[in-house]
Formats: C-alpha cells, sequence, structure tokens
C-alpha cells in the first residue's frame, strides 16, 4: 500500500473518497426490493458538501436540496436551521470543503487524470465565467423558489430539478437503474439532466473542476467567507521567493503567494506541498498546522 503521508494528493482523495462512502452509506437503498432512498432521522442533518438527498445511499441532506426546500413552502420560513449550517461551515473552514470533502469534486478530479490534451480556458473568459456560479447561487437556489410560486402555492427547487449534476449522477440515476418502474415514466427532464451531467463529466476530462469553477452554488456560498475564515492558507512572505511554483502547480489558477485565501482556492493543499522553501502553510484560528 502507499504511504499516504508520502503522497498528500493521494492522501486527500482518500479522504474524499471516505467521506464519501460514509454520507451514502445506506447500504440497503442499493439493494433490490430496499427502500429507494433513506428516510431515518439522519436526514433532517445537512452533510458540508454536496451530496443529493435523492442518492438511495444517502444519510445525509444537501445543504443547497435542504435551502431549496425550505423556501419553496407554502408558507414561507426563514431557514434559520439551513443558513446558519452553511455560515457555521463557511466560518471555519470556507471551501476547504471543496477541496477534501465532495465526492464530486473527487470524480472531476479523477476524470481530468484521464490522459488527454487539457485545456486552459483564457483569462477573458475565465475571470467573467466564475461569477456564474454566484448568479446560480442568487437566481436558481434562492431566487426561484422563494418568489415563484405554483398552482398549489408552493415553489419549485429550480436548481436541483433542472440543473445539478451531482442529484442527477447520485441520485437520478442509481434509481433509475434500481426501479424498472421508474425507467417507463422517463420523460423529457430526465433526459435533459442527463445531457447536462454528460457535458459537466465530459468537460472534466479536458478541463479541471468546471463544475465548482463555474456552477456550483455552495462553492459560491462557502467562497464568501474565504477572507474571514478560522482554516486559511499562510504565507511566510519571509520565506517565500516569489518563484510562482504554487500557482503553476494550482488547479484552480489561483495564486497563493500573492492572494493565498482567493474566493476561487479550495484549499486541496497541492501547492503547500510544491513550494521549495515551505513558504506555505494552514492556519487555523491564527496557529499554524505543520504540514508533515
Amino acid at each position: 500500500m502507499a504511504d499516504l503521508k508520502k503522497h498528500p494528493g493521494l492522501f486527500r482523495k482518500a479522504v474524499q473518497g471516505t467521506w464519501g462512502l460514509l454520507s451514502n452509506g445506506y447500504i440497503k437503498g442499493f439493494l433490490p426490493g430496499g427502500p429507494a432512498i433513506y428516510e431515518g432521522p439522519l436526514k433532517r442533518f445537512c452533510v458540508p458538501g454536496m451530496n443529493c438527498y435523492s442518492c438511495p445511499g444517502a444519510l445525509g441532506a444537501c445543504p443547497i436540496g435542504a435551502l431549496q426546500a425550505a423556501l419553496n413552502e407554502r408558507h414561507r420560513k426563514f431557514p434559520f436551521y439551513v443558513l446558519g449550517f452553511l455560515i457555521s461551515v463557511g466560518i471555519v473552514c470556507g471551501r476547504f470543503i471543496c477541496g477534501w470533502l465532495c465526492l464530486f469534486g473527487l470524480i472531476q478530479e479523477l476524470l481530468y487524470k484521464i490522459p488527454t490534451p487539457k485545456l486552459k480556458i483564457p483569462e477573458k473568459a475565465d475571470r467573467p465565467l466564475r461569477y456564474l456560479k454566484y448568479l446560480v447561487l442568487l437566481v436558481l437556489v434562492i431566487g426561484l423558489p422563494l418568489l415563484y410560486r405554483t398552482d398549489y402555492g408552493a415553489g419549485e427547487p429550480f436548481f436541483c430539478k433542472y440543473i445539478c449534476p451531482v442529484g442527477t449522477l447520485q441520485g437520478g440515476v442509481p434509481l433509475v437503474l434500481l426501479n424498472e418502474s421508474l425507467r417507463s415514466a422517463l420523460g423529457w427532464l430526465f433526459r435533459w439532466k442527463m445531457l447536462v451531467l454528460v457535458l459537466c463529466l465530459a468537460s472534466c476530462i479536458f478541463i479541471y473542476r468546471p463544475f465548482c469553477k463555474y456552477l456550483c452554488p455552495l462553492g459560491a456560498f462557502y467562497a464568501l467567507f474565504q477572507k474571514i475564515s478560522l482554516v486559511k492558507i499562510r504565507v511566510n512572505k519571509d520565506a517565500c521567493t516569489g518563484c510562482g511554483a504554487c500557482a503553476k502547480v494550482c488547479g484552480m489558477n489561483v495564486d497563493p503567494h500573492r492572494i493565498p485565501n482567493a474566493a476561487e482556492c479550495i484549499r486541496c493543499g497541492e501547492c503547500l506541498h510544491q513550494c521549495p522553501v515551505e513558504a506555505l502553510s494552514f492556519e487555523g484560528a491564527g496557529r499554524v498546522i505543520k504540514n508533515e
């Protein structure tokens, strides 16, 4: 077995994979004749990353799905729990969740490892596209579910229903494969969601984490707290030589030695291990966390 301490990137992926298995550990949901979706007490609580509520194995609720569900209700109530959870996670660690606990992030990274020519989006296009995820958060996750009402007086979860590739991959596809009756009822919406999923996964082969960069509303929310979060990246300016090695290895196109806690940084730690003079480190509540 590979020594994970000597392979920090492999260690991080192991953490992502382990968390993905734990948060989707309802085995009965995948067995023939078993309950399609877990609906026990754990579903009242959110997990920190994108993880579809409808996945047969999901033990917790997706915070984006939970937020939309609260905003969809006929009798609007302020979503104290969901927003409190999201703000708390953001204040503690910002987008650290994206780099270490998101299963869909791991899937994107593994697809990117497929040996093909890689695409680098020109900066003039890349920079404005980064704001798209904030628009998705504001319009599809918050605005439309809150303001639009159906004839029955409830709203609709626009992002989950029409866009979310995580829900299609973890929830829609397994449920359709496990339930023959659902296959006969598939319509245009499922075909549309499959198209979005296929395009998203295909783009991951050529572009590093495109969903995280351009569409993920959860990443957009956590990014709002990057500058003030307790866990962040620290630069020892006395040790830094400005060689640029950290920027070259960053898949999110961040320059850590210049802007160590940029909104786009997912705090994966790759830059820390690439620095030849160990000028970068994780900091937690003002204290340096050693990277062995």
